[in-house]
């Protein structure tokens, strides 16, 4: 019932009833499935799916004898034929996992809110889960807010090497050290004055790269997030009209396996698009944090189709995907790195005061592109770009390099970001707080109940040094620029920290990261017919129970008092 607990105080099981405004719809149903001389139950493949399934049988009063429970993972004719010709009983491991989830919520949100209402102002709530995810924005947001930034010197150079034809190419190098002080820096730039500066060893290095897994929910939000600007929920519901169409398994998963079909199909399109070498099998083994159900990693149903039709949102998606199950089935980049160290002095200068202070310049060349023919994955700390671009002019040890400039530049160091909505869905399942199902909700609720908004930061203004030694002279420059500046970064607002530090202070357990995690496998447990949910139910509500008491007792003692 929306509008209270309807949970028994003893036994701690819900209590159920049918909307007044769904009454006429589970009537019409009721008669059909009387009429009908089969019904399948074919609600999603998960613990959310499988309650539907349970909730209808008792709410349309259906024939265990004439109701089968199908499950797939993809809309598609061969997967539905191959779920009704293995149909099975309504598994209630899964299902009371899926009621532990929503009774043990709906004890701390039914019995904390009016604590909150009480001590802070009415019409707050407290999720499980949301509080924690506030508890992160908060304590980052304190993080920075304590970080003491300092300058520093970063020392660059140009030289230029002589080719065998008589032309000059550049090479780019940065010093192996900082530099702590303006006089530190002025004073190397003094000694570079006079000096030759010598390769002093190439190193040449084959290395290869792996392409990512295929996707999960969680790094499919993340990647959205980073390639195509998407919110979580954007991204979830963009997944859920591709789901619906057929055209992608199922999107809310913590699997990054793949079916001998998929796999089997994927080499296919590859060897047909790309050529024999650019495929190579893979198989990948999920290792998140109590990874549920076996369900197939995030991928096209019909690997053939490269692109579909549907809303611009729904292309670029689906792209995506696309992409990244193709790269997981790819052979690996063949990358030859070089790293040129560069020094003052030749072989004398381990007689130098400078001797450990060398000049690296570092260069990629792609031997074989393998799966970034098709996809390169993104990081939160940077933006998507070409990194295999930088080739070095052909060096060897004793190579003496041309001085063009060298420069020591003011830098500032930053201190932790602020969370996207995609980098806190990381953070989360890395704690091992949430499922797949959760992440998209968790984020937006905590926005929706204003104890997180998202904003932009500006940045502070800074005016550096540039001291740049060109020829014998040496110049200093001031420059401008603006640091730290953030967009679309999730900020506390002031009612999210006087709650969370009023949880914090009075509920601490429920607040602990470690507890959240460790309810998150004890659901688990029960879906796997390992621990019974109502003894859950009765051991947390036997310790949360007087943490409620105490706070409310604090608080009419205050008012006593006050008056």
């Amino acid at each position: 019932k929306k509008k209270e607990l309807s949970i028994d105080e003893k036994s701690l099981t819900p209590e159920y009833e049918i909307p007044e405004e769904k009454q006429k719809l589970v009537s019409e149903l009721r008669k059909q499935a009387q009429a009908a001389g089969k019904v399948w139950l074919a609600s999603d493949e998960d613990r959310e799916g499988e309650d539907i399934s349970w909730h209808l049988c008792a709410g349309l009063g259906l024939d265990e004898e004439r109701t089968s429970r199908i499950v797939f993972h993809e809309i598609t004719k061969p997967a539905i034929l191959e779920a009704i010709e293995h149909p099975r009983q309504i598994d209630m491991n899964l299902v009371n996992a899926q009621q532990a989830r929503r009774v043990l919520d709906r004890l701390v949100g039914f019995k904390l809110s009016p604590v909150l209402w009480r001590k802070v102002k009415p019409a707050l709530s407290a999720g499980r889960v949301q509080r924690v995810a506030v508890r992160l924005i908060v304590e980052r947001e304190r993080e920075i807010q304590s970080f003491k930034s300092e300058s520093y010197y970063s020392v660059s150079a140009i030289f230029a090497i002589q080719n065998a034809d008589g032309s000059a190419s550049e090479v780019k190098a940065t010093l192996n050290q900082r530099m702590k002080t303006q006089e530190e820096a002025e004073q190397f730039l003094e000694q570079c004055k006079e000096a030759t500066f010598f390769v002093k060893n190439v190193q040449k290095k084959p290395m290869k790269r792996t392409p990512a897994p295929p996707f999960t929910t969680s790094t499919l939000q993340q990647e959205a997030a980073r390639k195509l600007g998407f919110t979580v929920s954007q991204t979830m519901m963009v997944a859920q009209h591709l789901y619906e169409s057929g055209l992608i398994t199922y999107m809310r998963t913590d699997s990054v396996n793949l079916s001998s079909l998929a796999i089997g199909t994927s080499k296919e399109e590859i060897v047909k698009l790309y050529g024999e070498e650019y495929s190579k099998v893979r198989q990948y083994q999920t290792s998140s944090k109590g990874a549920q159900e076996a369900h197939e990693a995030i991928r096209p149903t019909y690997m053939e189709r490269t692109s579909i039709e549907g809303t611009t949102q729904e292309r670029r998606l689906y792209d995506l995907i696309w992409k990244r199950t193709a790269a997981c089935q790819m052979a690996d980049a063949e990358i030859e790195k070089t790293t040129v160290v560069s020094n003052a002095g030749g072989e004398d200068s381990a007689d130098s005061q400078n001797a450990a202070l060398e000049f690296i310049a570092q260069g990629e060349v792609v031997k074989f592109d393998g799966f970034l023919k098709v996809y390169r994955e993104s990081t939160d700390d940077e933006e998507t770009k070409d990194e295999f671009v930088h080739v070095l002019p052909p060096l060897k040890a004793g190579d003496e390099l041309t001085r063009r400039e060298i420069s020591a530049t003011e830098r500032f160091s930053q201190g932790p970001q602020r969370y996207t909505e995609a980098s806190l869905v990381h953070k989360l399942e890395e704690l091992g707080i949430g499922r797949p199902s959760t992440y998209a909700p968790t984020i937006s609720t905590i926005q929706q109940r204003e104890y997180v908004a998202k904003g932009d930061k500006k940045g502070e203004d800074h005016d550096f040094d540039v001291i740049v030694l060109k020829g014998k002279q040496i110049s200093w420059k001031k420059r401008h620029e603006t640091i730290g500046s953030e967009k679309g970064k999730l900020l506390p607002t002031d009612t999210g920290l006087v709650v969370n530090d009023y949880l914090m202070e009075n509920f601490p357990d429920i607040m602990d990261y470690n507890f959240t995690a460790k309810v998150e496998l004890d659901f688990d447990k029960i879906a796997e017919g390992k621990i019974k949910w109502e003894k859950m139910m009765k051991a947390f509500d036997k310790d949360f129970e007087p943490h409620v008491e105490k706070a409310i007792t604090q608080r009419s003692e205050h008012k006593a008092g006050e008056r």
